[in-house]
């Protein structure tokens, strides 16, 4: 299944229906009257969170929504009926905003949370309601509202208590291969992940969290360079960042230097993220056999004291005491004992 995460609709609630101009007129009744009913309500438009769905691609083939209108008002005081309201499904975290003003709508947070984005029109009163006792018989009846309308903006922003970031190459789809079920692509070229991926990881003391594969990070991915622009928002969400830097003898980069530049691009794109706490994770340690770019970014994460650790995919080394390190940290900010911000 293609994974979209960006995508704009039209919807539209249904009108109300109109009242109804009526008079009793029956046999052996000398004192009729008005008996218009009123106009149903118009249905809204409803999106609810679904944790079984995990992309908007279905948004992105149908771009028009509109919810039925209520029903016309009848005579012999007959209401029009209500009509449903339209139920919008959409994954766990998704953000639906307004596409001119860009404002937040609703932003669905948990399994089956729902937020009513348009109201549907109001029904019109029959002639019914304005009787009175001097102006007996009215010969008017009130039109149906009419229903809200507006182009949103879905944005999928995946919820993960642990963000994956790094340069391409870096070793992020390896490590969720290596600590999880998960089953992302896996090669030797840059940008080989194309898209998050989501795993689960589980601890012996069975408490588990969660791990999001953010690919595609680069120099000025904040302008749009790479993927970055397009899946930063992914990183949103997370209450910790892993930054994996490779420190393999085989590339030229300077460690240090793709951690400051990745560091500004999270940064760029919400500053946010800069104060997101973050572990910096030297990988590819089974091919860095002189050790000078591992020393030189564990002296550069001791003077900033960051915490550092270093490990090999291949050779396993190091990934459990990452783990267990990680696991404690999400712990206690689900307990509430470190404060984090995730309100983006």
């Amino acid at each position: 299944m293609k994974f979209v995460d960006y995508v704009s609709v039209y919807a539209k609630a249904g009108h109300g229906g109109r009242g109804c101009v009526s008079f009793r007129r029956e046999k052996y009744v000398p004192w009729g009257g008005p008996n218009g009913g009123d106009g149903g309500v118009g249905g809204d438009i409803i999106f609810k969170a679904d944790n079984q769905l995990n992309t908007l691609l279905d948004h992105r083939y149908r771009k028009h929504y509109t919810a039925k209108n209520g029903g016309h008002g009848m005579g012999k005081d007959m209401h029009g009926k209500d009509a449903p309201n339209l139920i919008i499904k959409v994954p766990v975290g998704t953000v639906i905003r307004e596409q001119t003003s860009n404002q937040v709508i609703a932003d669905l947070t948990e399994d089956a949370m729902e937020a009513v984005v348009l109201r549907g029109g109001r029904g019109g009163k029959g002639n019914a309601h304005f009787k009175t006792s001097t102006f007996q018989s009215p010969k008017f009846a009130q039109p149906g509202e009419e229903g809200q309308e507006a182009y949103l903006v879905l944005e999928l922003k995946l919820l993960a208590d642990v963000g994956l970031v790094g340069m391409p190459n870096a070793g992020k789809s390896t490590l969720l291969a290596g600590i999880s079920s998960a089953r992302p692509k896996i090669a030797d070229y840059p940008f080989t992940t194309l898209v998050p991926n989501l795993g689960v990881v589980k601890m012996k003391d069975y408490t588990s969290f969660t791990v999001a594969d953010i690919p595609g990070i680069i120099e000025n991915a904040h302008l749009g360079a790479g993927l970055g622009l397009q899946f930063l928002r992914h990183a949103e969400r997370t209450f910790v960042l892993l930054h994996l830097v490779d420190v393999s003898d085989d590339l030229d980069l300077d460690p240090v230097e793709t951690l400051i530049k990745t560091n500004r691009e999270l940064s760029m794109h919400n500053v946010d993220l800069a104060a997101r706490p973050q572990i910096v994770v030297a990988t590819k340690l089974d091919v860095a056999y002189d050790g000078h770019r591992l020393s030189r970014l564990a002296a550069y994460c001791e003077e900033s004291d960051i915490p550092f650790f270093k490990i090999s995919a291949v050779s396993k080394e190091g990934i459990n005491e990452l783990i267990s390190h990680v696991s404690v940290l999400i712990g206690q900010m689900r307990k509430g004992e470190l404060n984090t911000s995730t309100n983006t």
